[in-house]
C-alpha cells in the first residue's frame, strides 16, 4: 500500500486515479500511523512552501516522513512536495524544508522569463536511474510553478529542463525522489515515470 499523503495542497485525486490506472494499491491519508504501515509515500502538492511546511509540522507528518525514509521506505514528492524535500526555501520568507536533499528553492529571477513557468517541457538526461528508466531524451512533461530547487549535488539531478536555465525536473538522493513537473498530467511518459516509482517500491519492499 502507497499512501498519498493529504496535508490540504490540493492535486490529490488526479495523483490517486493515475496510480489506481496502473494498478498500484494507494490510499489519501493524513494519519502518521497509516505512513508507518504502508510500503511507500507520495507528497504531492501545489501551492505556498510556507503554508505547506507548516501543515505537514501541524499535523506530525514531517516526522513522519523523515524517520519512515530512514527505515528505506520509497518517497516521491510532486511538484510543492518535490521542493518540501530540500533543506530551505525562500519564497516568500525564509522556510526550513524536510532536509531529506541538500539545496535551496529559489525563485525565476530572470525578467525576460514568464513567471510561473507553465507548459510542456522536455526532460534532458543528466544521468542514468532507475526511475528513468524507458524515458526517451527529450519527452515531454507538464510543469507549473514559479520556484525551482537548487540542488547542492548535481548527481541529484536525474533529469532537468531548459527554461532560461537549468532547472531539475526529476531529482534522487536514495530512496527520496522528486519531481518538479506533474507526472500525473504529463501523458504516456507521467504515466511511464510512475510505473517506475512503483517497481522501485517493490524491489525496496523485497529487502526491507
Amino acid at each position: 500500500m502507497i499512501a498519498i499523503i493529504d496535508y490540504g495542497a490540493g492535486n490529490l485525486n488526479s495523483v490517486y486515479k493515475a496510480l489506481i490506472k496502473i494498478g498500484a494499491e494507494v490510499m489519501i491519508t493524513s494519519d502518521p500511523i497509516d505512513i508507518n504501515t504502508c510500503s511507500a509515500i507520495i507528497l504531492p502538492g501545489v501551492g505556498s512552501f510556507g503554508a505547506a511546511i507548516l501543515k505537514l509540522k501541524e499535523l506530525g507528518l514531517d516526522i513522519g516522513i523523515r524517520e519512515n525514509v530512514a527505515k528505506g521506505k520509497p518517497l516521491l514528492g510532486i511538484c510543492l512536495g518535490m521542493q518540501l524535500l530540500f533543506d530551505r526555501s525562500f519564497e516568500d520568507g525564509n522556510w526550513e524544508g524536510l532536509g531529506l536533499i541538500g539545496g535551496e528553492i529559489i525563485k525565476f529571477s530572470d525578467p525576460c522569463l514568464k513567471v510561473p513557468h507553465i507548459g510542456w517541457n522536455q526532460l534532458i538526461l543528466n544521468r542514468n536511474d532507475d526511475i528513468g528508466l524507458g524515458i526517451g531524451q527529450g519527452e515531454y512533461a507538464y510543469f507549473v510553478h514559479s520556484y525551482y530547487a537548487l540542488p547542492k549535488e548535481d548527481d541529484d539531478v536525474i533529469f532537468y529542463t531548459e527554461y532560461g536555465i537549468h532547472v531539475p525536473a526529476i531529482v534522487r538522493k536514495g530512496v527520496v525522489i522528486g519531481m518538479q513537473f506533474h507526472p500525473e498530467k504529463s501523458s504516456e511518459t507521467g504515466i511511464k515515470l510512475l510505473e517506475n516509482f512503483i517497481e522501485i517500491v517493490n524491489k525496496t519492499e523485497m529487502n526491507l
